[in-house]
């Protein structure tokens, strides 16, 4: 039976990392955290301590990762440490919302933003329309550009670790190229004030500290590189290096992002932004112009979101098949092309089902918490780990244990907890979705049962 290929280093691991976690979240959460935090260097603390919490939940992932160097990221770590049944339930949560979910909405983003230039692509106009028992499908202009987008990613991605790995490095790197650009023309000729760094409004701890809960959701994704462990040439050294790398240059662009915000606007007009910042900003800088350019970059970035989640996600689903936990044909490998080709139509049919019923954002907003939430009891992990196989072998040992992976790991489930009492409707509703996992995992399981058991 043919495995995965391990093709990639650890510079094409941090460029997943990167794509992944750089998104659209860096270009609208800074206005809710200048509401919260309406000092610049208050503001400037708060992306810093996320950054700081990114780097301790990376540290731990590179020794689980190292220990563990399978497909699927922390389906592997909370299988290892609390059973399948936890393992499946944050698989489940990537396939229905986490990874399909951000991926229909970033694919009707780039369409939206596409209409700027050619009309006929954002619009929203029915073509036909389709009612079910439950939902109805609707195929618009939009949407056919939205699904054309999630359907070519996927094929690059499943046509071999080559082909994907030049179009994904090659969108990383033209995404990181625009952000350093921005960064670099906005300080050096863009038509900002220094002053705008100083001032501001008095600091409510309070509010300081819940701002960190709409920080750690733009930080989501830097543990993408253990995803992809197992095609990840000498991993024990690589997969540690990749996600240390990719999550210390996300801290530094974002940073550097928010300065440049605060270069441009002074906080208090920044807190009142309720369109992408990234915009205003741009447009303040350089002139009105720059706004149609920052736009066209703008789809090149988001393309290279979509291409990292592309390649990340399926990785999951095709460890949950092998182990008997998911639709089995997802744990094939194509035979030429040493890709889960199967997992990745999978995802790429249920992200387009997304695109025409339009549930993606409900699906992301109530299982929002849950990502932080299960990168906290991930991370955890290692302590569980390390108490089950004391003298297992690690490649690699996290940097500040125990205090590193501690603070992560409770900083996780105070958030997902305060997600919970803050929005009991929104999170309840996530509750249930991830909650339908459940009799899922034990259909599932039984299904497997059966399969494995000789015919009379």
């Amino acid at each position: 039976m043919p495995t995965l290929d391990r093709k990639l280093g650890s510079l094409d691991g941090a460029a997943i990392v990167m794509s992944n976690v750089i998104g659209g979240g860096i270009f609208i959460v800074p206005a809710v955290v200048a509401q919260l935090a309406p000092n610049p260097w208050a503001m400037l603390g708060v992306w810093l301590v996320g950054g700081a919490l990114a780097l301790a939940g990376a540290l731990a992932y590179a020794e689980l990762a190292a220990l563990r160097p399978r497909a699927g990221g922390e389906y592997v770590y909370l299988r290892e440490a609390y059973g399948p049944l936890v393992g499946f339930l944050t698989g489940w949560t990537s396939f229905v919302a986490g990874f399909s979910g951000a991926i229909a909405a970033s694919a009707v983003g780039i369409a939206g933003i596409l209409g700027r230039f050619i009309p006929a692509a954002g619009d929203t106009t029915p073509i036909v329309s389709l009612t079910l028992p439950f939902v109805s499908l609707t195929l618009s202009p939009q949407s056919v550009v939205a699904l054309t987008v999630i359907g070519g990613l996927s094929l690059i991605h499943s046509a071999g670790l080559g082909p994907g790995r030049i179009v994904h490095n090659l969108l990383a790197g033209a995404k990181v190229t625009v952000l350093v650009i921005v960064v670099a023309l906005g300080f050096s000729i863009g038509r900002g004030s220094v002053e705008h760094l100083s001032g501001g409004g008095s600091i409510v701890l309070s509010n300081w500290v819940f701002a960190l809960i709409p920080v750690m959701f733009s930080y989501s994704g830097w543990n993408a590189a253990a995803y992809v462990s197992e095609e990840i040439r000498s991993p024990e050294r690589n997969v540690p290096r990749a996600l240390l790398m990719g999550t210390a240059a996300v801290v530094l662009v974002y940073l550097s992002l928010n300065m440049v915000f605060l270069y441009a606007m002074p906080v208090g007009e920044l807190a009142d932004q309720e369109i992408r910042i990234g915009d205003v900003a741009v447009e303040r800088l350089f002139g009105a112009g720059a706004g149609e350019a920052w736009a066209a970059a703008s789809i090149v970035m988001i393309a290279a979101s979509i291409s990292a989640m592309v390649l990340a996600g399926p990785r999951v689903y095709y460890a949950m098949a092998r182990d008997g936990l998911f639709f089995g044909a997802a744990a094939r490998v194509h035979p030429r092309f040493r890709t889960p080709v199967v997992a990745i139509m999978a995802q790429a049919l249920w992200s387009g089902v997304l695109v025409l019923t339009g549930t993606f954002g409900q699906l992301i907003e109530y299982t929002g918490f849950a990502v932080v939430l299960f990168a906290g009891v991930a991370v955890f992990a290692v302590f569980v780990l390390r108490w089950k196989h004391p003298s297992e072998t690690r490649p690699f040992r996290a940097w500040g244990y125990p205090f590193a992976p501690l603070f992560f790991a409770v900083s996780s489930l105070l958030i997902g907890a305060n997600a919970l009492r803050e929005n009991p409707a929104t999170s309840g509703a996530g509750v249930i979705v991830i909650g339908l996992g459940v009799p899922m995992y034990f259909w599932m399981r039984a299904r497997a049962r059966r399969r494995s058991q000789p015919r009379r």
